[in-house]
């Protein structure tokens, strides 16, 4: 079973319990999916799913941060229940010291030494990890690894 039918399974299974706040996440997130396949006219593989996944993540993210600036809790809660929700649709992600390592192989195979190799070593390094670390993790990683 795809992670799209997966999703939609989960929808339907929200409908049934009358689970709201799952139930609102789950069909923002499908409504995402369809925009882009309608966009570019595409059927998404599970790989494009959770390229959408994680861009949502990265929204709550954010607005949890400006929620909690301003002193919303309220909000903050509403954010972190979704962010929950399209977590669990995420693949097991590498830890720090697995993406360390893959760095390291990755910078020897396209012999990437300088801060100057940033850009080759982000685009070698997003096309083998892509849905399995967090970029922004992954990109400070690289930029350390660099600067060594």
């Amino acid at each position: 079973m795809s992670l799209k039918d997966q999703i939609t399974e989960d929808m339907k299974t929200a409908m049934r319990a009358k689970d709201a706040p799952r139930l609102l996440t789950i069909r923002g997130l499908l409504a995402a999916l369809k925009q882009k396949e309608v966009d570019e006219r595409i059927t998404l593989d599970d790989a494009a799913v959770v390229a959408i996944i994680d861009k949502l993540i990265k929204q709550r993210k954010d607005s949890i941060s400006q929620f909690q600036a301003a002193q919303r809790t309220d909000l903050v809660d509403k954010e972190s229940a979704e962010l929950a929700v399209l977590e669990s649709y995420l693949p097991q992600r590498l830890s720090a010291e697995q993406i360390q390592e893959q760095v390291s192989l990755i910078l020897q195979e396209i012999n990437a030494t300088s801060p100057a190799d940033m850009g080759k070593a982000m685009a070698a390094a997003k096309a083998k990890l892509a849905g399995q670390a967090d970029m922004g993790l992954l990109s400070s990683i690289v930029k350390q690894t660099l600067n060594r």
